[in-house]
């Protein structure tokens, strides 16, 4: 049994999975971009475990294991990890190999982007630990440990501008070891990227939440300075030196330096106690925190409301004074004195409603309105010159950081539904009447496709959140797939 041929483009696996290319390759197999022809032709990935062993039977028994104890990456369900779809076992004349099938993620690499900016500034780093450290609390809060951080596994997801966390080394580590158990091969301890996993890690092969840390840390160093871990550690002292090459907060400067504490026990415990310390520590609810799926009983199709638009200020209300003057007060104590009932929100209507009496008394209330005038004008020109005494100022509220537009990619549109869907799913609805299909027949159509592609869902009516806007996009690319299909007459309703 070998792994070093490749799948060929084209070819297609359990009838199901048809190989687009390779994205690359390791010691237990290779990883390649596939389509899935059951799901619309929607992206994923295929991870390969295909060790080298000379026994079939010690692969199958290997192969038994690691599908067994794989099953606890499938309890992990949060929208900022790759979802694990299934196990499949391939068999034909060259190879027998299991294969992981997960969510492909559309998005350029943390390291990629870095090579394109050269580094990130403290602002793009702190945004990035709080839009990160939740979903390791998640990840760790399920027993598990990534144990491969790096750039190279952060991917800027493209649909919303939000970092995802892909290539577990669980998994290579749960493979190490079912082929340890059957085969005379070691385990190994090396699972993790060399510079960025802490020492327990590679040489002892243990990891804990804080060795996730401990390698986000050097993560955040590397954007930051641009340079790679070997530059930023004095490995003759056994110490980091990224000080000489990184200028940062001393708050931001403090946290990392516990984060890359030698011994785990010197470090933070989890991600929430690093969310706790960094600058700006209550900005973590403006992150992209995990809110778990809870089902309803019955679907409903996703139509997505407009923006409710504000009502019409009144104009009369717009011209009234906030504050009316002292002489318009004054106008009105007069004008009650005389017997009036003049409203308090007027302003110069008061006085024109007196004015407009005619005989002697319009005569007697001008001999009372010009000194109450006098006086009003008097009471004003006092009160000018008076000077009350200053309030204290309020302390002013810490300033949290601002989340900054990376370059060539979308800012998260929040918890509503941004204008560029809005006009999708308008669109969607044109050719819908085009077609001259009924709303009540299409999109129950649409919701049955949809729901057969996320079964987890339950029926699970989607929202307009930003939680469940990768869902919202794939439930208009099944409605376009189905309108494509219908308007090329390969299918009817």
């Amino acid at each position: 049994m070998t792994n070093n041929s490749a799948l060929v483009a084209g070819s297609i696996l359990e009838n199901r999975y048809r190989i687009v290319r390779e994205l690359g390759h390791g010691g237990f197999g290779r990883t390649y971009l596939a389509e899935d022809k059951n799901r619309f032709n929607e992206s994923c990935v295929l991870k390969e475990f295909a060790p080298q062993v000379k026994g079939g039977n010690e692969l199958r028994k290997a192969q038994e294991l690691f599908e067994r104890e794989a099953g606890m990456l499938y309890k992990l369900q949060h929208p900022q990890v790759p979802r694990f779809r299934e196990l499949i076992r391939v068999r034909n004349a060259s190879r027998e190999s299991l294969f992981l099938v997960q969510d492909y993620v559309e998005g350029p690499t943390y390291y990629q982007l870095l090579k394109s900016r050269k580094r990130l500034s403290e602002t793009e780093v702190i945004q990035l630990l709080f839009q990160l450290l939740p979903v390791l609390e998640y990840v760790h809060s399920q027993d598990v440990v990534h144990r491969d951080i790096s750039p190279d596994n952060l991917i800027l997801r493209t649909a919303d501008g939000l970092p995802v966390l892909i290539d577990f080394g669980a998994v290579k580590q749960i493979a190490a070891n079912a082929l340890s158990q059957y085969t005379q091969q070691p385990a190994g301890t090396s699972v993790g990227k060399e510079g960025y996993a802490p020492d327990e890690q590679m040489r002892q092969g243990k990891a804990f939440p804080s060795s996730d840390l401990y390698a986000l840390a050097v993560t955040v160093l590397v954007l930051l300075s641009g340079k790679q871990p070997k530059d930023l550690y004095d490995s003759v002292n056994a110490s980091w030196r990224w000080r000489k090459e990184v200028s940062v907060s001393s708050q931001l400067g403090a946290v990392l330096d516990r984060m890359l504490s030698y011994r785990p026990r010197d470090r933070y415990q989890s991600a929430r106690e690093v969310m706790q310390a960094l600058p700006g520590g209550n900005y973590s609810a403006a992150a992209s925190p995990f809110v778990p799926v809870n089902p309803t009983p019955t679907p409903v199709y996703y139509t997505p409301q407009a923006p409710q638009p504000t009502q019409p200020v009144n104009p009369k209300q717009a011209n009234q004074p906030a504050n009316p003057s002292i002489s318009v007060i004054a106008t009105q104590i007069v004008a009650r004195a005389l017997g009036r009932n003049v409203p308090n929100s007027s302003g110069i209507g008061n006085s024109q409603l007196i004015w407009r009496q005619r005989g002697s008394f319009a005569k007697g209330i001008a001999v009372v309105m010009v000194p109450g005038i006098i006086i009003a004008f008097l009471l004003q020109s006092i009160v000018s010159l008076v000077k009350l005494p200053e309030l204290p100022k309020l302390p002013e509220l810490p300033k949290l950081p601002e989340i900054p537009k990376l370059p060539n990619t979308p800012v998260p549109a929040g918890t509503s539904v941004n204008k560029t869907e809005l006009a999708r799913q308008e669109k969607i609805g044109e050719r819908r009447k085009k077609l001259k299909i009924d709303k009540a027949v299409f999109y129950p159509k649409v919701d049955k496709l949809f729901y057969a592609k996320h079964p987890e869902l339950k029926g699970r009516a989607l929202s307009d959140k930003r939680e469940d806007a990768r869902l919202r996009e794939d439930w208009m690319r099944v409605a376009e797939d189905l309108l494509d299909r219908l308007e090329r007459g390969e299918t009817r309703l």
